[in-house]
């Protein structure tokens, strides 16, 4: 119970320094390239997962060694093409409405891995299914006669973070958690350093004081999610992510001067919902199965 309490613990502080990263984010993003941004932030990142596999038994050689090298490459880029597409939202969209948009990702995973991984999908979790994507109109719902393509950008990162997510279970059935995490931060920072230069911009040194708190912030929120999935399996943590949402929209409101819409309030509740009982329902299938997947260490989206 102790145990379980501790990794709730971590879970939360994850989620709340996770948050910080984003609001952060959304200040530097709004005055340098997300790229440039992005490449900062994996370069700490990547040097983090580097010295966590070299801490693992048998070392970096032992941690790196994949069967499917080509898919670990593409998780890799997934993910960072994400984190890319997660800063431009915050700060072209905003807090609250990109994490109202994000919240559908479960939804997606779940619509995807029909054809992708063959799960089958039984009645339940189609009409949680059909529920979440209704709830993810009435985001979408144009305000007045206007609407803003601009919100196309989050559906397109919720589709490329789903897809990342079905990567991360292919790539489960062959190689450790801890692998996939090394190649996670290792494929990503090397990409971005290939293009992150060509977007080279000069900080203020106050700024520069915020990108090295983003880096602070993003290597410690991932250490406290690896602890919580020291004790929590990913059923149990996933629920705790909607609190992304209630943290963006505070932070959005209170200090970017953000506005919520009704639409916007009420279709979250619904995807948040949708999306609770689509995971619930998911682990209980698998619980039945025998077959109960682990994804430490990337349920965590590195925004």
């Amino acid at each position: 119970m102790k145990s379980k309490t501790h990794g709730y613990i971590f879970a939360l502080l994850a989620l709340t320094i996770f948050s910080l990263q984003d609001a952060i984010s959304k200040h530097l993003a709004s005055a340098y390239p997300p790229i440039f941004v992005t490449m900062i932030r994996y370069w700490a990142f990547g040097l983090f997962t580097v010295i966590l596999a070299s801490k693992m038994r048998g070392g970096l050689e032992a941690t790196a060694r994949t069967k499917r090298p080509a898919l670990q490459v593409a998780r890799g880029l997934l993910l960072a093409v994400q984190v890319v597409l997660a800063i431009t939202c915050f700060a072209v969209i905003g807090l609250a409405r990109s994490q109202a948009i994000f919240s559908a990702t479960p939804i997606l995973i779940a619509l995807l891995a029909m054809p992708i991984l063959g799960e089958r999908v039984g009645w339940r979790r189609w009409a949680a299914i059909g529920a979440g994507l209704f709830g993810v109109l009435l985001i979408l719902k144009p305000e007045g006669d206007f609407f803003d393509l601009r919100l196309l950008l989050a559906v397109a990162s919720c589709f490329n973070f789903a897809f990342y997510v079905i990567a991360t279970r292919l790539v489960s059935r062959d190689d450790s958690s801890t692998t996939s995490f090394f190649y996670t931060g290792v494929v990503g920072a090397v990409a971005m350093t290939l293009i992150g230069p060509f977007y080279w911009s000069w900080m203020s040194s106050g700024d520069w004081g915020w990108m090295a708190l983003v880096c602070v912030t993003s290597i410690s929120s991932h250490y406290f999610l690896i602890r919580a999935y020291d004790s929590l399996d990913a059923a149990a943590v996933q629920p705790l992510t909607y609190l992304s949402l209630v943290y963006a929209s505070i932070i959005g409101v209170t200090i970017y001067g953000e506005t919520l819409s009704l639409n916007t309030v009420i279709g979250s509740a619904i995807v948040v919902a949708a999306g609770i009982f689509t995971v619930w329902r998911e682990h209980v299938v698998a619980r039945r199965r025998g077959n109960a997947r682990s994804v430490a260490f990337d349920s965590g989206d590195l925004r």
